[in-house]
């Protein structure tokens, strides 16, 4: 419950705790909130009836997720969180690009969540106080705001500074309490269904399908890929695979699946709803309850928002270190709070929809972070390979690569692909996007899918593993500049790190060359470990 010691370092053996089990809440409670039925409510907008809105989305939601909980295996594997772990893809000089970008992804989603947090309580206080806190016409007025702002980032920016602990610690009751009153929430909710009604909308075409199935993806799992190790690193290093991926992946897909049905039954049945949730998603749905329901569950709202950001702050802590810079978690976490202000200004001040800077967003970072994902995916097959040697993570001449530019330039050729191929409604993000498309692609199907986003991903993927794979165009890790004892490759037998084998810098090693304990101490005999599970 102490504030967490561990940075960007792998995690040493004697840390290792708890079981794959213990992510569910993690996951959970970042995704169990009512913001989930706006979700629901944005994939229908896009064309598709009520039934497609739902077969969509769950696909979309449990593909994603899912491979969330794949990339979630690196952690236990090296104890390294995943944009730490990216260096062993694209070299500990190259990664700077994924990290960065990963990091303004996690910070991204901080800015959404605080902003929501913050119009939440202050709708909260206009209502409850309106000759204080209200304005003309109701609306809570810009002090309150922004006092709320800055209580929330406050709260949230304490929590990260505590670390894996005591978020592991908090997130089971904030799941158990936010679980509970979402529940009740429906129960406010669905009467307000008119099922009479569910039928009217058309149904979309095959490309608005599937570009429901890609919004889907872009809204839940595609952003939380470059986190998806964050939780996981943790766990005994023989954790088994399916309990990792799992815990993650249901942990994601369980709550915002049954949000999405909510929000297709209602949006079905009420056209309105929709026009509403642009512009302000939680707003428009909490003004289907009774007050005396209302205020208790603004708060749940918050608090459910508040952890979501919280734990979102703290992988973008690790992003900030893993892009290079050498800096404390409390630093970061100030650095954090100056960009967070900054974003939610933008939201709540200048964009003049939430909806549209919000798709605008995930599409953008999900080009990215879809094509690091899946380049990271197919590179754990070499990694597995070279039994998760933590020395990758160092320069040339230390174990590993200063840069893999068979990984880097299959990012840079998905990325232009995927941008070139996206649009956004947001007309301030519109202009470094949809370059490859004609007017009539950009209004018609195409652009409205974002088919772009999947085809980043798959062309990195397919790209790097040709040339990794097929053409053999690999740089093997350089242990030059290591001990005569060291610049072996580690036994083919074993699954993890051979016992007792020390990975320490040498003295004349870079700064950010990390000096570890290798896996499976004398802490983890080897007679202990199991292949099966660490495979």
């Amino acid at each position: 419950m102490g504030v967490e010691a561990n940075g960007i370092n792998p995690v040493p053996d004697a840390e290792r705790r708890g079981k794959p089990s213990g992510l569910f809440p993690v996951w959970f409670s970042w995704n169990v909130s009512i913001l989930g039925v706006s979700y629901g409510i944005f994939i229908f907008t896009l064309g598709l009836n009520v039934w497609q809105t739902i077969i969509a989305g769950t696909l979309g939601y449990l593909i994603s997720a899912a491979l969330v909980g794949l990339i979630a295996v690196g952690g236990p594997r090296t104890g390294l969180p995943t944009l730490v772990q990216t260096r062993f893809a694209f070299g500990s000089k190259g990664n700077f690009l994924p990290a960065f970008f990963g990091y303004l992804s996690n910070t991204g989603w901080q800015v959404t969540s605080i902003t929501l947090a913050s119009t939440t309580g202050a709708n909260l206080f206009a209502k409850v106080w309106p000759s204080l806190f209200a304005g003309d016409g109701g609306a809570p007025t810009v002090p309150t705001t922004v006092g709320w702002f800055i209580v929330v980032l406050a709260v949230t920016m304490t929590a990260a500074v505590f670390g894996h602990g005591f978020i592991l610690a908090i997130e089971v009751w904030i799941a158990w309490i936010t679980g509970v009153m979402t529940i009740a929430f429906l129960f406010f909710v669905l009467p307000e269904v008119k099922w009479g009604q569910l039928g009217t909308a058309q149904a979309g075409d095959p490309f608005v399908f599937v570009g429901g199935i890609i919004m889907a993806m872009t809204i839940v799992g595609i952003g939380f890929i470059n986190s998806g190790g964050d939780f996981s690193r943790y766990l005994p290093r023989k954790t088994h695979a399916r309990g990792v991926i799992g815990a993650t992946t249901f942990g994601i897909a369980v709550p915002v699946i049954a949000m999405l049905v909510v929000g297709a039954l209602l949006v079905g049945s009420d056209a309105k709803l929709g026009e509403a949730a642009a512009n302000d998603p939680i707003g428009a749905l909490t003004s289907l309850l009774p007050m005396w329901f209302f205020i208790p569950f603004s708060i749940v709202i918050v608090l459910s928002l508040v952890s979501a950001a919280t734990t979102g702050i703290y992988s973008s802590g690790l992003a900030l270190m893993a892009v290079g810079f050498p800096l404390r978690r409390s630093v970061t976490t100030a650095i954090n709070a100056l960009l967070i202000a900054a974003g939610a200004f933008y939201l709540l001040f200048i964009s003049t929809s939430f909806l549209a800077t919000f798709q605008s967003f995930l599409s953008l970072i999900a080009v990215l972070m879809g094509t690091m994902g899946g380049i990271q995916l197919v590179d754990f097959i070499r990694q597995r390979r070279l039994n998760w040697d933590i020395r990758m993570i160092n320069g040339s001449g230390f174990g590993g690569r200063d840069w893999r530019w068979t990984a880097f330039v299959s990012l840079i050729i998905g990325t232009i692909v995927g941008l070139g191929t996206v649009t956004s409604a947001d007309p301030n993000f519109a202009h470094i996007t949809g370059f490859f498309l004609t007017q009539e692609a950009r209004e018609g199907v195409i652009g409205a899918s974002n088919i772009g986003v999947i085809g980043a991903m798959v062309l990195g993927a397919a790209l790097y593993a040709l040339l990794t794979f097929a053409f053999k165009v690999d740089l093997p890790p350089d242990r030059s500049k290591l001990p005569a004892s060291e610049q072996g490759d580690l036994p083919a037998d074993a699954e993890i790190l051979a016992v007792g084998v020390a990975v320490a810098a040498p003295a004349d090693a870079p700064a950010d060359v990390v000096a570890t304990e290798a896996p499976g101490t004398a802490e983890t005999p080897e007679a202990e470990l199991d292949p099966e599970a660490a495979r």
